[in-house]
């Protein structure tokens, strides 16, 4: 639970009036400076609050100290006249506790405090203006002859009772890793920024809830006891079910739960589809924790469609929905402040724009999110993103369907796993079917020449489930075919006509559309993907579901977002062209509760492209060796996944897949796992490629990290896409009605938002808005954050959803007035 608000009355003596006139925060309507918050009791509550976060890895000194900096700047005559509005424009604020930070505390943490106060409101910034992608550097903001801030020198009339430099060390011993030099440090400035952050708007938003006569928002929540009993109950109910299916499930739960007492670090939990991994990694997840007095279970998820379908079984299971944060949200936003403030620091006079922009921070029992929010969020340098970083600390972070982890990002995101589970009591769950061949004793990873074993230091006592080659065995119920020609849309749609249950998974929402558009006329057709509201989704899902328990005709066609995690059951799976992890997940959607009386049928094929198409795919980055319909950038994955065919190796066996993964890392190579791109600037280009973990290496030793070029280059998606609302319902509709008189976004407004978005490329969005079908949100108070669709319009449709063809198209019958 966040710690509560203490006021500082012994430094409230009625004889320090210079004291009195700072202030940190002003209230409109009362011009008497009334009810405002004295900038000491404003400083003292942040730094205490930032202290508690901080606590649990052992920094506790060194964020309080960066509290009890942060707003030194406010004690300038011209912010005091900013906030009293006798002055247009807000000053800098944040520059001036970098500097005493700077002064006081030396070269490691004196740096590692100024990044973490000087980027407050605008981010974490790099050191040095030669790197690219950043705010003012720091070491201009902390030279006085390059950046000239307001005189604030009042501030030492607070009294303020600064840590010594002796004091900020560490209370726990930080371990560096032999494999990441330089990371510790890197990850600790991130850690440290997010406890302030945090601590910042946490504090503002309890100041003006209580200005308001309102009680201090309802913060936090951490595992109980009453969460375990709750799944204790329910798997205890779904092992007493004797199918043979059950108690094996019940078997690979039992071992899992037994290994709950290890001491906190890396796991392993390598279970085929349909042997209960999700619940068997949540049973861990809570028993671990509580054996261990950690605080949450963060449970990691690579698509927004499993997320959506997990979260519903986690609410259903441990019967407490208010306690499971289902976060995937595409509207975090620091693009643009309002358009009627003037402020350096995008405060506003009354702190107001800092709430606009919160962002969810993770204080509750269960997180369930994205892959691309948990690893991007480590990596960043904005305040929404980084905000909630301190509450990973002891923690159990379960990483679903690991092996999606994209290979040029991986040695980062192993980097940033390892420092968790190494300095920050943080256990890691590696959690998939399909293991990626990461530990140091799988000899897959390449090293560089003469170097040590690269991967994890995981051995097979950590692994959770009990034999993981005999689970395979036993829960085969598929057979891979590999088709030896190419074909085309026509040629598998002739094979929709003549099996009634048939599902196939393609690889672009276009290409699903076009297949679709093939067989949409034959009974029980139906179409999924992305360019469908989550909430559309899910009703789709359900449908699909039913109808095939009912025997029902479904032909689906499908992205790969159905492939991870997806509980559907079909009797026969067309996969196109992919990595071996792809071809495994489509397996898992086929004979999933092995009801077949032998083996269900998945089929890989390649897909040839029509002429029209594969103009347009070559000017867009797909292969046209043969004419197939091939994103030049799976091409490795799809290389690698021949290979393992031409060897003759079961490929969903445990063998096939680490020879699979040792395949594509030797064709890789070492650098060919750390090659962040940053951003062209220009859409479709590709930006210059930057190695992370040598850029931390470089530059770790002297405190002049890189850090805002670091997060624009560390993207888990190469194409940015942003949210549209689809006012799909009337739940959704209400919300956006709401929205358009809310002085901010409070957090369930954005929970219930995340639910009608389609993510969409940025020029697309912008082209929807330019051609009036969709609608900016009050952007003089929102900016560019929220886009939303007209209602009942044409370019969303019940079957296909959200069209991005053409932005004016519209139905023959919507013309007919």
């Amino acid at each position: 639970m966040a710690a509560n608000k203490t006021t500082p009355s012994a430094e409230y003596a009625q004889d320090r009036k210079e004291y009195q006139m700072l202030y940190a925060h002003s209230l409109p309507e009362t011009p008497d400076k009334k009810g405002w918050e004295p900038l000491l009791e404003h400083l003292e509550c942040v730094a205490r609050r930032a202290a508690g976060f901080a606590s649990p890895f052992g920094c506790a000194a060194l964020a309080e100290a960066a509290g009890l900096l942060h707003d030194l700047g406010k004690a300038s005559e011209e912010y005091q006249d900013y906030i009293s509005k006798q002055a247009a424009k807000g000053p800098d604020h944040s520059t001036a506790g970098a500097r005493e930070a700077a002064a006081r505390y030396g070269k490691i943490w004196g740096r590692l405090i100024a990044f973490v106060v000087a980027g407050h409101h605008a981010g974490l910034t790099n050191a040095f203006q030669s790197e690219r992608w950043s705010p003012t550097p720091l070491n201009e903001r902390l030279d006085p002859a390059s950046r000239i801030i307001p005189d604030y020198s009042r501030w030492s009339s607070l009294g303020l009772k600064l840590p010594e430099q002796a004091d900020l060390k560490p209370t726990r011993i930080f371990q560096p890793a032999p494999d990441y030099p330089g990371f510790r440090e890197f990850f600790l400035t991130h850690m440290l920024f997010s406890a302030l952050a945090d601590a910042d708007c946490l504090e503002t938003e309890r100041f003006y809830a209580e200005a308001a006569g309102l009680p201090s928002p309802a913060r936090g929540g951490q595992i109980t006891r009453k969460h375990l009993e709750c799944l204790r109950a329910e798997m205890a109910a779904r092992c007493n079910q004797t199918t043979p299916l059950n108690r094996l499930r019940a078997e690979i739960l039992e071992h899992a739960v037994g290994k709950a007492s290890l001491a906190p670090g890396l796991f392993t939990l390598t279970v085929p589809t349909g042997g209960g991994k999700t619940l068997t990694s949540l049973s861990f997840a809570l028993e671990h924790a509580l054996k261990h007095g950690l605080r949450r279970v963060i449970y990691v998820i690579p698509y927004t469609s499993i997320l959506e379908q997990t979260a519903e079984i986690f609410r259903n299971v441990l019967k407490s929905p208010d306690d499971i944060l289902e976060h995937h949200s595409g509207f975090e936003w620091e693009k643009r402040a309002p358009d009627a403030e003037r402020d350096s620091e995008h405060e506003g006079r009354e702190g107001l724009d800092k709430l606009r922009r919160d962002a969810e921070n993770w204080d509750a029992p269960i997180i369930v999110t994205t892959s691309v929010q948990f690893f991007e969020s480590l990596f960043a340098a904005k305040k929404s993103r980084l905000r909630k970083l301190h509450n990973i600390a002891q923690s159990v972070v379960v990483l679903d369907e690991v092996q999606t982890l994209p290979v040029s990002l991986l040695r980062p995101c192993m980097a940033a796993l390892d420092e968790l589970a190494r300095n920050y009591g943080t256990s890691v769950v590696l959690c998939t079917a399909t293991q990626p061949a990461l530990r140091k004793c799988d000899v897959a990873l390449p090293a560089l020449k003469n170097g040590p074993a690269q991967g994890f230091d995981i051995d097979q006592q950590r692994e959770l489930a009990p034999d993981p080659e005999g689970l395979y065995a036993t829960l085969k119920r598929v057979t891979v075919e590999w088709l030896d020609k190419p074909v085309t849309d026509e040629e598998i749609a002739g094979r929709f006509s003549d099996c009634p249950q048939i599902l196939c998974i393609v690889n672009t929402r276009a290409h699903a559309q076009e297949l679709f558009e093939a067989i949409k006329n034959l009974p029980g057709a139906r179409h999924l993907t992305t360019l469908m509201c989550p909430k559309h989704r899910r009703r789709v899902l359900a449908e699909i579901r039913q109808d095939l328990q009912q025997k029902k005709p479904v032909r689906l066609v499908s992205t790969s977002l159905i492939e991870a995690g997806v509980d559907v059951d079909f009797p026969e799976v067309w996969r196109a062209a992919a990595g071996l992890s792809s071809v495994a997940q489509a397996a898992g959607r086929c004979n999933r509760e092995g009801r077949l009386d032998g083996l269900g049928r998945t089929v890989v094929f390649e897909s040839l492209a029509p002429r029209k198409t594969a103009d347009q795919d070559e000017r867009k980055g797909s292969n046209q060796q043969k004419n197939l319909r091939i994103l030049r950038s799976m091409l490795p994955f799809w290389q690698a996944t021949r290979t393992i065919r031409r060897k003759g190796v079961d490929p969903l066996s445990l063998e096939g897949v680490h020879l699979y993964y040792q395949e594509l890392y030797f064709n890789q190579g070492y650098e060919a796992l750390d090659v962040a791109t940053l951003p062209s600037g220009k859409p479709g280009k590709a930006g210059e490629k930057y190695p992370i973990l040598p850029a931390v290496q470089r530059t770790a030793s002297d405190m002049n990290l890189p850090f805002a070029t670091i997060a624009s280059a560390f993207r888990m998606i190469d194409t940015a896409l942003a949210p549209v609302i689809i006012q799909w319902d009337e739940d959704a509709a209400q919300v956006v009605k709401q929205l358009q008189f809310m002085p901010y976004p409070t957090p369930r407004i954005l929970r219930t938002l995340q639910h009608y978005s389609v993510p969409v490329p940025p020029d697309v969005r912008m082209k929807l808005v330019m051609a009036g079908v969709c609608t900016l949100l009050r952007p003089e108070v929102f900016g560019d954050r929220f886009v939303v669709l007209e209602q009942n319009n044409d370019l969303y449709g019940a079957q296909t959803g959200l069209r991005l063809d053409d932005p004016t198209w519209r139905s023959e019958e919507s013309n007919i007035f």
